[in-house]
């Protein structure tokens, strides 16, 4: 019996002529990664900046343990929701800082005791809004890591999450109780004279992207944005910011972290070997 060898070469092409051969599925497309800014509460909850249906900016906190996303009364009222007779409402767009956007996406209308008592004591330094729960963090990867600044977002794809039971029915005695503990602690702070100082300060808005695997390198310059304006290149590595010398991401946010809307920066980037002085006029982010 004989047995015909193929010359390597003929294998090769071969395999070429194959693999483009028509009807081949295409390479599945990496599901985009989205970097979410975040900051601690002096409570240690993860805080991160909404905005419902362009309404905003809203303090939310991630919380895996709620079923759903949940907005107290007032801020689906700033946000123009209105809730169904069960105490649900749709928000046709939900957006975080960082571009990550979710359409369509169901809200339990409720005031949250722990979220008012919260508030009135100021334990968490900062005003809260609502919480941000299953059934937008499942659609998600979500990677946390509490050295960085950001938290990483990748959508799963073909995922959606499962439905949940509805919250309400029947109310029991240990649930009205708890419904009381919002202004019980309300008027306890009052008593005591405690009261809640929120210093709201919109963050500036720069409009870039980098990485900082060496050095603060600019990837991206969002067009028409502060930096754009500046004349921040793709490429640049920015070095200083006023007299802050610019190490790392962590050196980065501290620069900006008090840096509000309207501030004027001056900003060193290196160019080409060279040294170039820019002046950055902070916008308004979420």
């Amino acid at each position: 019996m004989r047995r015909f060898l193929a010359p390597p070469a003929l294998l090769a092409g071969l395999l070429l002529i194959a693999g483009a051969a028509p009807g081949a599925d295409p390479a599945p497309e990496k599901p985009k990664r989205v970097e979410v800014p975040y900051r601690l509460t002096d409570t240690k909850h993860v805080l991160v900046r909404t905005k419902i249906n362009g309404k905003g900016p809203f303090n939310f906190i991630l919380d895996t343990g709620a079923p759903a996303v949940i907005i107290p009364k007032t801020v689906a009222k700033k946000a123009g929701l209105t809730p169904d007779e069960k105490h649900w409402a749709d928000c046709d767009r939900f957006e975080v800082e960082g571009g990550l956007v979710v359409d369509k996406v169901r809200a339990r209308v409720e005031d949250m005791f722990q979220l008012e008592g919260m508030n009135s004591m100021g334990f968490a330094g900062v005003e809260l809004h609502g919480v941000i729960g299953y059934n937008v963090l499942a659609k998600y990867r979500v990677e946390y890591d509490f050295t960085s600044d950001r938290i990483g977002f990748e959508r799963i794809p073909g995922f959606e999450p499962p439905g949940f039971v509805a919250l309400g029915g029947v109310k029991t005695k240990a649930a009205g109780q708890l419904e009381m503990m919002g202004p019980f602690m309300k008027t306890l702070a009052a008593l005591m004279g405690m009261k809640p100082n929120f210093d709201v300060a919109p963050r500036g808005f720069v409009g870039v992207e980098f990485d900082d695997k060496d050095g603060v390198v600019v990837s991206r310059v969002f067009a028409d944005s502060p930096a754009d304006r500046a004349g921040i290149l793709v490429g640049d590595k920015i070095e200083q910011i006023r007299t802050t010398e610019i190490e790392n991401a962590r050196s980065l946010n501290r620069a900006l972290s008090k840096a509000g809307v309207g501030q004027r920066l001056s900003v060193t980037v290196k160019r080409g070997g060279e040294d170039v002085e820019l002046t950055l006029n902070l916008g308004r982010g979420l």
